[in-house]
């Protein structure tokens, strides 16, 4: 498992200031993650990587729910993934943590980065 954090310091051209951008990227079983929705501070690698299984692999994107002090995962697709459906369609993720999850729990969301090898 490999996470990385990247840092950059960028000049918004309409309000003249310096904008902080972090992303963080996480490896787990050859498959490259970036976090894209971190509601409420929920990420945290290491309860990720105790519920993370060779399941997720063949989804595009996974989202990690935090009730009760409980994370759980579920994946989601997009069009052309063999693995997607109506339950996992990602265009229905904010119908799912609204109709499925605890009401304003912490919850974030991973992006798989696809390249050469990572096409799964």
């Amino acid at each position: 498992m490999v996470v990385l954090l990247q840092i950059q310091l960028i000049k918004s051209r309409k309000y003249d200031k310096i904008i902080l951008v972090i992303s963080m990227n996480i490896e787990v079983n050859d498959n490259k993650y970036k976090l894209i929705k971190d509601y409420r501070d929920a990420f945290d690698k290491d309860a990720f990587l105790e519920k993370y299984t060779p399941f997720f692999d063949c989804y595009d994107y996974i989202v990690g729910d935090i009730a009760y002090s409980k994370l759980r995962l579920k994946g989601f697709a997009v069009k052309g993934n063999k693995v997607f459906n109506k339950i996992n369609d990602y265009a229905r993720v904010d119908k799912y943590i609204k109709e499925n999850c605890a009401f304003d729990c912490r919850y974030f969301i991973l992006e798989k980065i696809k390249d050469e090898k990572n096409t799964k």
